[in-house]
């Protein structure tokens, strides 16, 4: 990070060494025991500020950040909380729209670790990760203080560390098949999972989902005696046209109609994710037309809304995106943006992915929109090796529209070349482009090469 003292990210990367000899974020205990002996500890500061809960497969991240513009711009203070970061920890806890500086992030670690080892202490399963984690998140939130705090969901719902905050607003992003080795192997586990982070009494924002998942939602929404609004009913996309820098919206909220919305983001996805994010803000100051926001304030939130590493363009002529699709649901939203809003005469994908991740899925979604296809893998532990995953894409791409680069910078590089590259050599070349996806590590490292800030 430039501009960043050298010693705090020093001691930053030695948190971090500390953090991660715990169990990782993928490797969970299902209970919320030690979660909340450390907030007991601590005093309870997720009780400190009224929480938006935001669970889902995809779109957590997105509509996460486009609730927390529409608080800031409305003229709250606010936290935010998501995961995993692209390129540095300081990502995942934000204050007032900007992640928590380095010096902020190792003064929360150092303030809850003494609590931390005295829950160790006590249980037979250490805290985990992003068991700690969360916990700095609340106090640095408690300590600024925040008016408001918005809370991205780790994993699935009932038992992620994040739930232990009684939400006054819980979001349900769609759901899809994703995780299923911890929430279960069909849509109906996963969504009834995912629906634990509904209180009594709560107000759910319910984007539209399968029919599978639809019910066991509802069915825990009667339960807790939750009241909902449900995209397509109480709220969604009136129309979008594509515009340039992103899309024109009109948007029915809770409150009413909001015309001429810019937002610069791309793809059908993006677009509902904010109407959920609107109805969202709206439910968290109380729905109805007696309550509907400026709608100034809104069109002015949304304008300045950033999100990395979701078709984020980081180079011109060929263009280059970056998008953190790590699932074939994310894919096919990915492929729906790219064929729908962008006139790419040769579009090549740079693919890096987990190995636990349903690899065929994602290249499937991939292989109707893309030229060629460069393989690769990013710096996790988890990345699948390019060659097994060329075994996997000869089967979807065959082995002509395939290239093997085991360091991501010359696959970016290759990739480059390709989409510049005509039939005729003494043509010109326009409209090339190129996308690097496959994992949010794989992402955020696309970031990385070109020179983006973490944001």
């Amino acid at each position: 990070m430039s501009g960043t003292d050298p010693t705090a990210l020093q001691e930053l990367r030695v948190v971090e060494a500390e953090l991660n000899e715990r169990w990782p974020e993928t490797k969970i205990e299902p209970s919320l025991d030690r979660i909340r002996a450390l907030t007991d500890l601590l005093a309870e500061p997720q009780r400190s500020y009224p929480v938006v809960h935001i669970a889902g497969t995809n779109g957590k991240s997105s509509t996460s950040r486009m609730v927390d513009a529409l608080l800031t711009r409305i003229g709250l203070r606010t936290g935010r909380y998501t995961s995993p970061h692209l390129q540095l920890a300081t990502e995942r806890i934000s204050i007032d729209g900007k992640p928590i500086s380095p010096e902020g992030y190792v003064e929360a670690y150092r303030d809850v670790a003494p609590y931390v080892s005295m829950v160790d202490s006590r249980s037979d399963v250490p805290m985990s990760k992003f068991e700690v984690l969360t916990g700095m998140a609340f106090a640095a939130f408690a300590d600024a203080p925040v008016e408001a705090a918005v809370l991205e969901v780790g994993l699935g719902g009932s038992w992620d560390a994040t739930n232990v905050a009684d939400a006054k607003i819980a979001v349900l992003c769609p759901v899809a098949m994703d995780h299923a080795d911890y929430l279960g192997d069909d849509l109906a586990s996963i969504a009834k999972e995912k629906a634990g982070i509904i209180k009594p009494g709560s107000i759910v924002v319910l984007a539209a989902q399968q029919a599978e998942a639809q019910q066991p939602i509802m069915d825990r929404i009667a339960e807790v005696d939750a009241t909902v609004a449900r995209e397509g009913h109480e709220f969604g996309v009136l129309s979008r046209t594509v515009a340039v820098g992103g899309q024109m919206l009109k948007l029915q909220g809770l409150g009413g109609v909001y015309d001429e919305v810019f937002l610069p983001l791309h793809g059908e996805h993006q677009a509902r994710n904010a109407a959920l994010a609107l109805a969202a803000t709206e439910a968290f100051f109380g729905a109805g037309a007696a309550h509907q926001l400026s709608v100034d304030s809104v069109r002015e939130a949304f304008a300045g809304v950033i999100t990395p590493g979701r078709l984020e363009r980081v180079r011109s002529a060929p263009a280059v995106l970056v998008d953190a699709a790590h699932n074939p649901h994310g894919a096919r939203a990915l492929a729906d943006a790219l064929s729908s809003e962008f006139s790419f005469r040769r579009l090549v994908a740079v693919v890096g992915v987990l190995g636990d991740k349903d690899v065929r899925g994602i290249l499937a979604e991939l292989e109707p929109v893309v030229e060629e296809i460069v393989l690769t893998r990013n710096s996790s532990p988890r990345a699948m090796d390019p060659d097994e995953l060329a075994g996997l894409a000869k089967d979807i791409f065959g082995p002509d529209r395939i290239v093997v680069e085991p360091r991501l910078d010359d696959a970016v590089e290759t990739a480059i070349q390709l989409a510049e590259e005509t039939s005729d050599p003494g043509e010109s070349v326009s409209g090339g482009g190129v996308v690097i996806t496959g994992s949010v590590v794989t992402a955020g490292e696309g970031r990385a090469l070109f020179g983006k800030e973490p944001a």
